[in-house]
Order: structure tokens, then C-alpha cells, then sequence
């Protein structure tokens, strides 16, 4: 990214001595911009980095401060399962609708709506566990409004980003998850027993109101194609493609512009889109199976004290960041310097990724102690995140007009994985729960990892028989 930085400085010094006067409508924003030296597009993609981030730290968030109180009250695994999995249910309903509201509306404003919404949500959520309902009701609209935000983003990364850098700034975008996640693994456990568990969906709700004012101030459509600074860009070419999408009928000396048809039935057909679902699926199930359930296994599969743990119960996200962004280095340098073609450059990292991560998961609960705990789970959530430089970036690949679209479509299934496997966890654990061992036992958790191993293997399978990176949808 640094390198990437440099080389666009040196391009918009070269465009500005040919474009030495501003205009008069110049904005404080750009100025700021430019006396940061920071590409637009850049600031956009810092942005949607900065977003993810924040959802993630409140999904772990309220899987801490709730298995406090549910615990505390003697709720059993079951129960507590399928209230985490409520939010997950909300966020399904939403991806595909997300999906065509960034498509029609715009990606920069249904985003900012969407953080909105589940941040004033987010500060009315309850903590006490006997309120089921109203918990149920709070967490299903908290996932209804965050599901607009992924598709959101892959449509205005879409707009913004070049083909060569593509996967590297998909890749920083979307590794804020790992590291909110780490983040708050590592601080709000604290927080909760300083101020008790309310203080983080305080906390939470205050994130999200600063995001969307920065967002409502930096963020904006790009550039027009025949602006200089615009092509010299890149942005021509897409916005070519835009244009020539669109129906323009001029009625009484007024314009409408009408998109063009979105191509539901081929997207829902295409197999190489099926091969993105698949292993979105997959992914999901594994990451949210042990970001939900990772803090119930360390204390007490391993009798292990979160904050006792320290800076260690990080460790597994924070590989999942540092192995996203490495992912996404490694695919574009592959595909830019032809050393494999952008199909190939997909099948191998998402391969690599998936297969090292099953077998992870698979010896993850033959670890009894914190250090081995700590390795298995970080190297299954750092291949699993750098196999994302595959199947997650081929979105933009195969349709980069209709990214929102196939990525709502996508998500859909990873947001399933979400409601399966979180609730099925805690059926799983509450079955092989004795009264002598409760969950100290390897037997009750063996099938919660091995599962998700397995469809890592499946899923990478599929991903090679049927993925492509050329374009199939105009």
C-alpha cells in the first residue's frame, strides 16, 4: 500500500503543474486531503477499513458482555446459542436488499444509513439475560442494519479502486474485521468488569455515531471521466462501462437516466458465482463459529481466564488481519507482474488458504494447553482470511458492475453459516455436556472444529473446479 501511495503522489504532482489553479468550489475536505498528501481513493478505502472494524468489535463485543450476564444467570449453551445467532438472522434478511440499494441508491449513502441505524439500535440493547424478547427483537434489527453494509462496501470499492490494486484494498478493507475482533477480544473483557456490560454497547453505539460523521465528510461519489484527474486515475474506463449501461431519455428538455436491468437469473445460475457462495459459506461458518464460541472454549474448555490471557486471546484475529493483507499483496503482485493469470492467482490462494485452515480446526481441540489453543486457532483463522484474496475479491472479477449484487447474494450464504453454526454449537455442546466433565471434556468439542475442517476441503474443491477471474457479466 505504501508503495502504492508513493506512486500516486508522484502522478498528482505530475497532474497538478498542468492544473495549477483550483476551482473555486474546492472544498476544505480536499484541501485537507491534499495537504495529507492522500489520494482520494485511499481515504475511501482507510474509511471502509475503519467500518469494519467497528461492526466487528461490536459483534464480539456483545457475545462478551452477554455470555457475562447469561452466565451469571445460569443460562445453559442452548439458549445462549440461539440468542447470538439472532443478529445473524437480520443480517440475512438483508444482504441481497443491501446488495440492490447500493446498486441504485448508491453504496456511500446506504452505507452511512446503515451505520446509523445499528449504532442508535446498538445503545438501546439490553443486558439482562431474562429480557429474551426484547434481546431477540434488538439483535435482529443490529443484523438487519449491519447487512447493508459489506455490499455497501465492495459497491463503492468497485467505483473507487483500479483492477492492479484491487485486491490489496478489497483486502485492507475487509481485514478490519480481524482486527476489531482482536481488539475487542483484548480490551472488553476489561471494560466489562470496570463498568459492567452495558458500558460496551455504550461504547459501541459511540463508535459508530463518530464513523458516520467522518464518513459524512470525507466520503463522496468519484470523479467524473472527463475530468483530467479522473482518468489519470483510471476511473474513465468504468464509469465508460456505467455509462453505456444506462438508457438516457431526454422528455421536455429534462433528462431521466434508467440503470440497466440488474441480470438476477444469470447471476443466480452461474456457477462460478455458486463457487463464490460456497466458500463464503464456509468461511463465514468457520470464523463465526469460533468468534462466538473462542472465548467459551478458553475458559471453559481450558479453564482459561479471558483476562487473565491477556494480549494472547488477540493473537488469532490479529493474524487474521496481518494474513488478509498479505493475501491480497501476494494476488496482486502474482497478477500484475503475469506470473499467473487472475483465475489461477484466485484458485491458488484460496486453496492454500482453505486446506492449511482445515487442518487447524481439525487439531485444534487435541490442544490442551493456552499455547496450543492459541497456534491451532491462529493459523485457521490466518489461512482462512488469506484465502479471502480468493473467492472474496472474485466478486469484483467476474461482475465488477454488479459487485453489490453478487456480493449481497454471497454474503446471504455467509450469513447463514452464521445462524447454522453459532446455533448449532451450542446444541452440540449442550448434547455432549456430562454431568462430571461439563464442557471440560476434548469429546464435546471435537465436532464444533471438525466440522468446519471439513468444509474447508469441500469447499476448496468446488472453488477450483468452478471459479474463473474473467469477467462473465457485462
Amino acid at each position: 500500500m505504501l508503495g502504492l501511495i508513493r506512486h500516486e503522489l508522484r502522478e498528482i504532482r505530475l497532474i497538478g503543474r498542468g492544473n495549477s489553479v483550483n476551482k473555486c468550489g474546492s472544498s476544505t475536505k480536499e484541501q485537507v486531503l491534499r495537504r495529507m498528501k492522500l489520494p482520494k481513493r485511499y481515504m475511501i478505502v482507510l474509511l471502509t477499513f475503519i467500518s469494519t472494524f467497528i461492526c466487528y468489535v461490536e459483534r464480539v463485543g456483545f457475545s462478551i458482555a452477554y455470555t457475562v450476564e447469561a452466565d451469571a444467570a445460569g443460562v445453559n449453551q442452548s439458549i445462549k446459542g440461539s440468542i447470538l445467532s439472532t443478529f445473524y438472522y437480520g443480517y440475512a434478511c438483508s444482504q441481497v436488499a443491501g446488495g440492490w440499494a447500493a446498486q441504485r441508491v448508491g453504496g456511500r449513502c446506504v452505507l452511512l444509513v446503515s451505520f446509523m441505524l445499528w449504532s442508535l439500535t446498538c445503545g438501546f440493547v439490553p443486558t439482562d439475560p431474562n429480557h429474551v424478547i426484547v434481546l431477540v427483537i434488538a439483535r435482529f434489527l443490529v443484523g438487519m442494519a449491519q447487512g447493508f453494509i459489506f455490499p455497501s462496501i465492495h459497491t463503492v470499492l468497485a467505483q473507487w479502486v483500479q483492477p492492479h490494486e484491487r485486491s490489496r484494498c478489497v483486502s485492507l478493507a475487509t481485514s478490519g474485521m480481524y482486527l476489531g475482533a482482536g481488539a475487542g477480544m483484548l480490551v472488553l473483557p476489561s471494560l466489562v468488569k470496570l463498568r459492567g456490560p452495558r458500558s460496551v454497547f455504550l461504547a459501541e453505539a459511540a463508535l459508530g455515531a463518530v464513523w458516520s460523521m467522518l464518513w459524512l465528510n470525507y466520503a463522496s461519489d468519484p470523479p467524473l471521466p472527463e475530468h483530467p484527474k479522473s482518468n489519470a486515475a483510471g476511473f474513465g474506463q468504468l464509469f465508460s462501462s456505467i455509462k453505456e449501461s444506462q438508457k438516457i431519455k431526454v422528455e421536455n428538455g429534462g433528462g431521466s437516466i434508467r440503470s440497466a436491468k440488474i441480470p438476477w437469473k444469470s447471476i443466480l445460475v452461474s456457477l462460478p458465482v455458486w463457487a463464490i457462495v460456497v466458500n463464503n459459506f464456509t468461511f463465514h461458518y468457520a470464523l463465526y463459529v469460533l468468534m462466538n464460541w473462542l472465548p467459551t472454549y478458553f475458559e471453559k474448555g481450558l479453564q482459561l481466564s479471558l483476562q487473565e490471557m491477556g494480549f494472547y486471546k488477540m493473537i488469532p484475529f490479529l493474524n487474521m488481519f496481518i494474513f488478509s493483507n498479505v493475501g491480497g499483496v501476494i494476488a496482486d503482485h502474482l497478477i500484475t507482474n503475469r506470473i499467473l493469470s487472475v483465475t489461477g492467482t484466485r484458485k491458488f490462494l484460496n486453496t492454500i488458504g482453505f486446506v492449511v485452515a482445515s487442518v487447524a480446526l481439525v487439531a485444534l481441540p487435541y490442544f490442551h494447553t493456552s499455547c496450543g489453543a492459541v497456534f491451532c486457532s491462529s493459523m485457521a483463522l490466518g489461512f482462512l482470511a488469506l484465502g479471502r484474496a480468493g473467492f472474496a475479491v472474485n466478486h469484483m472479477d467476474i461482475a465488477p458492475r454488479y459487485a453489490g449484487i453478487v456480493m449481497g447474494v454471497s454474503n446471504t450464504a455467509g450469513t447463514l453459516a452464521g445462524i447454522i453454526g453459532v446455533d448449532f454449537t451450542g446444541r452440540l455442546l449442550e448434547a455432549g455436556r456430562t454431568d462430571n466433565s461439563d464442557l471440560l471434556s476434548p469429546e464435546s468439542w471435537k465436532s464444533v472444529f471438525m466440522i468446519p475442517g471439513v468444509l474447508c476441503i469441500i469447499s476448496s474443491l468446488g472453488f477450483l473446479l468452478l471459479s474463473t477471474g474473467e469477467r462473465i457479466f457485462d
